[in-house]
């Protein structure tokens, strides 16, 4: 059974998608109820979701009592919830720093209590836990505002190397994907359509990533051929950075 956080829009919708062709159990979380409710039917019958904010501790609990309650066992976590509110030394102190903690608690905090509640329930061997990380982790994002995105992208690499340290001897991986320049997630939809053209001519691969180019790196981690691979974080940017 594979639990997605932020499985109900953009890249990972895309990955819940990649998971119902290989038919799995799916549950999806997010936080809005609409885009749940779709993405769950147009997923299937095997898939169910839950409406809650990965950042309130509270609502995890909840949550993942709810699904051990009805699964027998988790098999595969995927944090892809998350989004960007820009943010720079330009902006306001005050604004800043409510930019700053709502982006730090929704791509990190919520990516590590849901890791801390459903850890128990994986199964050793062969647990899964994949965060979706972002090239922004490693250049400070694409231009100005990425202040608070990239610091959170960057703790989410830690954590995938403080999580792979803990839980790689029990059997269970722990690995990152980190995304470049992926079109089609409604958050790269309204980016300037020059800023769009100047980072697809800086990618070796000659075009714009896909929400499928992201699942299909999950799905691999996901697998029993990536049994010996943990604390990696991947990079999937079609040569846009590499070396890291």
């Amino acid at each position: 059974m594979v639990v997605i956080t932020g499985g109900n829009s953009g890249i990972g919708r895309g990955i819940a998608q990649a998971f119902t062709r290989q038919h799995a159990q799916l549950v999806i979380i997010g936080r809005h109820k609409e885009s749940l409710a779709t993405t769950a039917e147009e997923s299937g019958h095997e898939a169910v979701w839950h409406q809650a904010d990965v950042s309130k501790r509270d609502q995890v609990a909840a949550v993942v009592e709810d699904i051990t309650k009805r699964f027998s066992r988790v098999d595969v976590l995927v944090n892809a919830a998350g989004f960007m509110r820009p943010g720079t030394t330009a902006t306001p102190l005050a604004e800043a720093e409510s930019l700053w903690d709502e982006v730090i608690d929704a791509n990190l905090k919520g990516s590590f209590l849901i890791s801390v509640a459903i850890a128990p329930f994986l199964p050793r061997p062969g647990g899964r836990i994949i965060n979706i990380s972002s090239v922004g982790s490693f250049t400070g994002g694409s231009r100005a505002g990425g202040l608070a995105y990239a610091s959170s992208k960057a703790g989410l690499n830690g954590l995938t190397y403080a999580l792979a340290r803990e839980l790689s001897s029990q059997g269970i991986t722990v690995n990152a994907v980190a995304p470049g320049f992926i079109q089609g997630t409604g958050f790269t939809d309204a980016w300037p359509k020059q800023l769009v053209e100047d980072i697809v001519s800086q990618i070796p691969a000659g075009r714009a990533g896909e929400t499928s180019d992201i699942a299909e790196a999950v799905l691999f981690l996901a697998s029993s051929k990536a049994s010996f691979i943990t604390g990696e974080i991947l990079n999937v940017n079609g040569g846009w950075l590499f070396g890291r």
